[in-house]
């Protein structure tokens, strides 16, 4: 082998270690994802990406820490720095107002799937139906949609509390008139009961909000953004596969995640899933300024804090010619450059002084 050959391989394995993963010292291989909920299906995309080698695809190794029942705060463990990543609701729009510095990655759901469940035989059908009536809320912080729904209507209700027993214990026991759920939950547990229900939902009055939004922080994105991107990246793979396969991701799911969940409950939060995340004309995770500030008008926000900090509040990935991107290669070509021409000098002056002994 020639020392020109010897010389370009050097300089081919140098560029490849620069640009392998954990180039970057600062930037953390293992990285938390923070749920809203238990396992469900309703996470299967991260599920995937991790199962399938997705994550360590791009040189990460995911935790994917589940939420307790009794706290379900995605927003507080990101900020303090618990999780490098979350899973909220579309309410992370008014902590950005307020100055909270996250930062939205992906809306997996182009619609909320909360909604409020009557029983079938009672007299609600319309949200003017609500008036006088007792209601219960699920998650404190992730009902600012249903309440608009009430309160555009200007109804009064009942809003009860600590019942002592579960919301839906206490709608079957008739102490409270509607609760809110979520359409993959409660609903199954009835159908399996046989008994009736009804669901009144927003989205069929206009209010048309994202949900199960990913999110961090800009502080990891100020750090770390190619940590950000690779995870954004791998995820949405995941969500890709999770979607078009959904029997192996129901089976994954179950497998690795909700054991105590039957594959018949899994497929049924897919199917209930699937509409609100696939949606004609959208890409999965997909979002948009004019969306997010329709739904700052839902939610009643101020527009000065609107225009204050809305700006960078949605995550762009960095195309592959982006001047982020083009840096680093700048810098790469700069480290080749100043170790490789020393190394090709000598080689050069080397055969020189050979070839005249």
């Amino acid at each position: 082998m020639s020392k020109t050959t010897v010389f370009a391989s050097y300089c081919a394995c140098l560029l490849l270690l620069c640009t392998m993963p954990w180039a970057r010292a600062d930037a953390p291989s293992t990285v938390t994802l923070q749920l809203k909920w238990q396992h469900q299906f309703q996470f299967a995309g991260y599920y995937v990406a991790k199962e399938l080698g997705y994550y360590r695809d791009v040189g990460l190794e995911v935790n994917i820490v589940p939420a307790s029942t009794t706290d379900t705060d995605t927003m507080a463990k990101v900020l303090s720095g618990g999780a490098h990543f979350g899973v909220t609701h579309s309410g992370i729009i008014k902590q950005r107002l307020e100055g909270k510095p996250v930062v939205a990655l992906a809306a997996l759901l182009q619609s909320s799937a909360y909604c409020w469940l009557v029983r079938k035989d009672s007299g609600i059908f319309n949200p003017e139906d609500f008036d006088g009536q007792r209601i219960s809320l699920l998650t404190k912080g992730e009902d600012a949609e249903l309440m608009s729904l009430l309160d555009h209507r200007q109804v009064n209700v009942e809003v009860v509390e600590h019942l002592g027993k579960s919301n839906l214990d206490a709608w079957l026991a008739q102490d409270i008139d509607a609760m809110q759920v979520y359409v993959t939950n409660e609903p199954y547990q009835l159908s399996q009961l046989g008994i009736d229900y009804r669901l009144v939902c927003p989205k069929r009055y206009g209010l048309n909000v994202y949900g199960d939004v990913l999110f961090t922080s800009k502080h990891l994105i100020a750090h770390s953004p190619e940590v950000v991107e690779r995870f954004h990246q791998a995820s949405m793979r995941g969500w890709r596969y999770a979607l078009l396969n959904l029997d192996h991701a129901i089976a994954l799911t179950q497998q690795h995640y909700a054991p105590d969940k039957s594959l018949e409950q899994l497929a049924f939060e897919a199917d209930q899933l699937k509409p609100l995340i696939m949606q004609s004309g959208n890409s999965i995770g997909a979002m948009s300024d004019a969306r997010w500030r329709v739904i700052t008008e839902l939610y009643h926000l101020d527009p000065q804090k609107l225009a204050k900090h809305f700006d960078g509040f949605i995550y762009r990935p960095s195309p592959p010619h982006s001047p982020r991107n083009l840096s680093w290669m700048m810098i790469l070509a700069l480290v080749v450059m100043v170790v490789a021409v020393p190394a090709y000098l000598h080689l050069f002056f080397s055969t020189r002084h050979s070839e005249k002994a």
